[in-house]
């Protein structure tokens, strides 16, 4: 196999469904689906997705960038790796999904679905990341990085996403994440249907949806806007350096989630407002009916907000400055 995208868009197995260098074996496990095992002892297992959303490409041509010279035995691989591009239909059709959203349906939650390919494609994932993970030894790190670019602007350009988790994040991940270039990180309170939640709930792995910038058709990405990402990838699959640290994300806590729960559902920003704008308290964020949302604190920051999700879906999270650790890391006098 020579170009692992270029593959998967053919929408056609490979010719040779497994194959061997001198540094690694690899294997294609199903459409989108490629595991690479090094040939020497490893004590971490990564998992590297893109293409969740069909049309957020340049994570898609970042992770095919690195993973060719390692099918062509050009470069050393260092933890076991599971690379995924999510939704390969959604992704030769330039669309975000086809039918329904991958990213809301993890955890069994395609199941509440009727039958179609991208909760079976769900249904998929789920098995891929159980069997990479249980093939493994128990000591190892477990790590999963899904990237994403986002549909709309941001006051912060690259930002990554946590799902809840019940013990403390390793320092290393959060180090990683920081080298990656990520201006802020937010943290999830509740349990979620996102691939990251669904691989640190039930496989206890440093999981963060890494959010690089705006969503792109292919071809028209600027490679260059995501240089810390990729050189951080490198460092983590190849054993480079990591890129120097620079300013400590800002923390943020997810502090209420706004669902459009009938068609009478209105968010009140217009389609240009930014990921990470801020509202001062009282103000009012949405109507669906007789219901209201509103600002519940003193300001609170917009993240993903989308009048036209699904009915039952999130339309947009609301979150809040964790002060505590931004007065602590120095970032306290930063402004959005």
């Amino acid at each position: 196999m020579q170009d692992f995208l270029k593959q998967t868009l053919s929408g056609e197995p490979p010719a040779q469904l497994s194959g061997r260098n001198d540094r690694l074996s690899w294997q294609w496990l199903d459409e989108g689906i490629l595991e690479l095992t090094p040939n020497g002892p490893t004590s971490q297992a990564l998992v590297i997705s893109a293409g969740i959303h069909g049309n957020e490409t340049a994570p898609i041509e970042i992770l095919n960038a690195l993973i060719n010279p390692l099918l062509a035995g050009m470069k050393r691989l260092i933890p076991r790796l599971l690379i995924i591009y999510g939704n390969p239909d959604a992704i030769r059709h330039n669309k975000r999904y086809m039918r329904c959203d991958v990213n809301r349906m993890f955890g069994g939650r395609w199941q509440q679905y009727d039958d179609n390919m991208e909760a079976r494609r769900a249904w998929r994932l789920e098995q891929a990341l159980e069997t990479f993970w249980q093939a493994g030894m128990n000591e190892e790190v477990r790590w999963h990085l899904d990237l994403h670019t986002a549909i709309r602007g941001s006051w912060h350009s690259r930002f990554g996403v946590m799902p809840l988790r019940e013990t403390d994040w390793p320092d290393d991940f959060l180090h990683w994440l920081t080298a990656a270039g990520l201006e802020a990180l937010v943290f999830h309170r509740a349990p979620g249907g996102t691939f990251t939640h669904y691989s640190s709930q039930h496989f206890n792995a440093a999981s963060c949806t890494l959010e690089l910038g705006k969503a792109l058709p292919f071809g028209s990405n600027d490679l260059t806007q995501f240089s810390a990402a990729r050189e951080a990838l490198a460092a983590i699959i190849f054993g480079e350096t990591l890129p120097e640290v620079k300013a400590p994300p800002l923390r943020y806590r997810v502090s209420q989630q706004i669902t459009r729960l009938s068609e009478a559902f209105v968010l009140h920003m217009n389609k240009d407002t930014l990921n990470f704008t801020a509202f001062p308290q009282g103000t009012l964020l949405a109507e669906d009916g007789d219901k209201r949302c509103y600002v519940q604190q003193a300001r609170e920051y917009v993240m993903f907000p989308n009048p036209d999700v699904a009915i039952g879906q999130r339309a947009g999270l609301m979150l809040v400055e964790d002060n505590a650790h931004n007065e602590t890391s120095g970032a306290a006098d930063a402004v959005i």
